[in-house]
């Protein structure tokens, strides 16, 4: 995944996350759907190196990760970093310690930024912010791509701005609507452009939340959603290398929640992870 808008603890719609997932179209996936070996978990599935990008329970854990665009840098072997979503969402250690416990080990893996939260609280990991820790996510909105959590690139702050004025919800005209921002074609102009070592043709190409090309482009759109009455709704939006829509699947689902986890306006503030 390469962008995510994410809203936590709002008395009404606790959690919404709102995202693109940027891959080789030739790298083999499968949809957002129930896993077949754990059906409270709702995610896509990598078949290339296993885990998944984005993903959430039936108990309200969720996780979402991000590669950090760093060209050059990848280390050969190291372990895949979709595991660390799937860990979270398949495991049953305390958030906070889970979250530690990431923060530990992750500079074995590329560099990424997660996301992990059960619905009363969230913590945000990456292996490229120094110092390497787990930190607690203030409520309300977020994004981020291939950078820090809530780094000022043109298309993160194009969607976070575009989300301003929304309201979740799980109707057709909501989705719709997400939907649309999410496929958000513009490029930033050159000045406006970061510095990412990819060279000014790609820095373009990847300037826009929605990236069509033949080789590597947004393959899909996800939407999570979870209502304080515990109605929860994943809705996915797939997509060809033209930017076509392929398929969609919606998988409405109740949050089977603990007493005093929801509603989740509790999400503790602090100060910002970036």
């Amino acid at each position: 995944m390469c962008i995510a808008y994410f809203a936590l603890g709002d008395t009404n719609w606790p959690l919404f996350i709102a995202a693109n997932r940027d891959e080789r179209h030739d790298r083999p996936a499968l949809a957002a759907a129930p896993w077949a070996t754990h059906p409270d978990i709702i995610a896509g599935i990598d078949l290339s190196a296993g885990g998944t990008w984005l993903g959430i329970t039936r108990h309200g854990r969720f996780g979402l990760l991000t590669n950090y665009r760093e060209p050059g840098v990848q280390v050969a072997g190291a372990p895949s970093r979709g595991e660390l979503v799937s860990q979270w969402l398949t495991g049953s250690a305390r958030l906070d310690t889970h979250a530690s416990a990431v923060a530990e080990r992750a500079a074995q893996y590329n560099g990424f930024n997660l996301i992990i939260g059960d619905l009363t609280a969230a913590y945000y990991v990456s292996n490229r912010h120094e110092p390497i820790q787990a930190k607690k996510i203030p409520a309300g909105p977020h994004v981020v791509s291939n950078h820090l959590l809530d780094t000022p690139w043109p298309k993160t702050q194009r969607l976070l701005e575009a989300f301003e004025t929304y309201t979740p919800d799980t109707n057709e005209a909501a989705l719709q609507q997400a939907f649309a921002i999410l496929k958000n074609t513009d490029k930033a102009p050159d000045t406006a452009l970061p510095s990412t070592g990819v060279g000014l043709e790609m820095e373009r190409l990847l300037s826009s939340p929605f990236i069509i090309s033949p080789a590597y482009g947004t393959r899909c759109s996800t939407i999570i959603a979870v209502h304080a009455s515990g109605q929860a709704l994943l809705s996915e939006t797939s997509y060809n290398a033209e930017g076509n829509i392929v398929q969609r699947h919606d998988w409405p689902f109740a949050i089977q929640c603990t007493p005093g986890m929801l509603p989740a306006g509790n999400f503790q503030s602090s100060s910002s992870s970036a």
